[in-house]
């Protein structure tokens, strides 16, 4: 049984009311003064306060996709970097310097019509697996191919990226099913809004269970160059994209904000644009962290955004920063960034009146989100 879906909650929660039963039924049995009355007292209600906390805590888990699988949450699963097969269908044919994509299957998504009905008209969601040449890192995420990639006058055409990820741990099915990236860019292209992108969707970082900050790690995982270098190489060699340039920009929420703006910021050849949804300004350094910077000052405080503002040269990129003002400390903190912007480096800001640092907020702060990243990128060329 996996670690998200009815199932394990449904059984969570029949387990934590029959235990509430149980107690409620055993506690006259258990009246007695004896050591062993007391114990038994207070082994159920032990047992009733786990299985509240494990049903909460799994109810967060489903909303937030914080794990996905046990192996996730225990931390078992496999690392190493994989074998990769053919090119996706309908990728590029061109030599490049990246191993390509492995395609892992065609996923469904029935509420756009994504894999039920023809591409030519929704586009279609790729589940594929990422390997590193460059790094030995691998993660696996999707793409998200538009209707445009399947349509006779686009069939010469390379189309722009936007790089998804999401909060730490969380997981990239979530950006399908909760914060709904490819539909939102369906709908934006039918509506005339959007130029056609490609989306690849995944987590902020490819060294599970520790979270890398897309930092290069001393002695540790290089995860910014794996987003700036493996992602682009293997990207663009199965799929019919553009290199770089113009061609390639990032979007995430929270970590995944963090991200996307700090590969811009230090890698402007790789990504020229980025978008954060609530992201944060400055590395985390926690127990899910470890040390990143191998003791160095002068990597922790690159590693700090508004530090590169203030100390380096600002470079040629363009970033949005969306929000909720009622969410303090990441509204407060995009609009501190911002001030200390300038050229050739450009700021735009998306905000809300209301709403927390949750999916609620990001999906109502995507649309304007895709939406400037479509008009900051190259269109669509041959």
């Amino acid at each position: 049984m996996g670690l998200t879906g009815r199932g394990v909650l449904i059984l969570a929660v029949v387990i934590t009311v029959a235990s509430v039963i149980a107690t409620v039924w055993l506690w006259p049995r258990l009246a007695a003064r004896s050591r062993l009355a007391v114990l038994a007292r207070l082994g159920t209600i032990v047992v009733t306060q786990l299985a509240l906390l494990c049903t909460l805590g799994l109810l967060a888990n489903d909303y937030f996709s914080f794990y996905s699988t046990w192996s996730d949450l225990l931390g078992t699963g496999a690392k190493g970097p994989v074998t990769v097969g053919a090119p996706a269908p309908g990728g590029s044919a061109r030599v490049h310097a990246g191993a390509g994509v492995q395609a892992l299957g065609t996923v469904t998504f029935g509420g756009a019509g994504i894999g039920v009905r023809d591409p030519a008209q929704v586009g279609r969601l790729d589940r594929v697996r990422i390997p590193g040449t460059v790094t030995g890192l691998t993660t696996d995420g999707y793409v998200y191919l538009p209707p445009q990639y399947f349509q006779p006058a686009f069939a010469g055409d390379r189309f722009p990226v936007v790089v998804v990820t999401t909060g730490f741990p969380g997981d990239a099915k979530s950006l399908i099913t909760k914060l709904q990236y490819p539909s939102t860019e369906l709908q934006l292209i039918q509506q005339g809004r959007l130029k056609p992108l490609v989306q690849v969707l995944m987590r902020p970082s490819p060294s599970m269970p520790r979270d890398s900050e897309c930092e290069d790690i001393p002695g540790g995982p290089q995860a910014e160059t794996y987003f700036t270098a493996d992602v682009p190489l293997d990207v663009e060699a199965s799929y019919r994209v553009q290199a770089g340039g113009r061609g390639w920009g990032a979007i995430g929420d929270s970590t995944g904000g963090y991200c996307a703006l700090k590969l811009a910021m230090s890698d402007p050849a790789a990504y020229t644009t980025a978008a954060s949804l609530s992201g944060y300004f400055k590395a985390a350094q926690d127990i899910t962290t470890g040390d990143l910077f191998g003791g160095s000052a002068l990597r922790r405080d690159e590693a700090d955004l508004s530090w590169r503002l203030l100390h380096l040269p600002a470079p040629p990129v363009s970033l949005m920063l969306a929000s909720s003002k009622q969410d303090g400390d990441s509204f407060a903190q995009a609009r501190a960034f911002a001030a200390l912007v300038t050229p050739p480096t450009t700021v735009a800001e998306a905000t809300v009146d209301t709403g927390g640092h949750n999916f609620t907020t990001w999906v109502r702060l995507l649309p304007a989100s895709l939406t400037w990243l479509s008009d900051h990128l190259a269109a669509p060329t041959p």
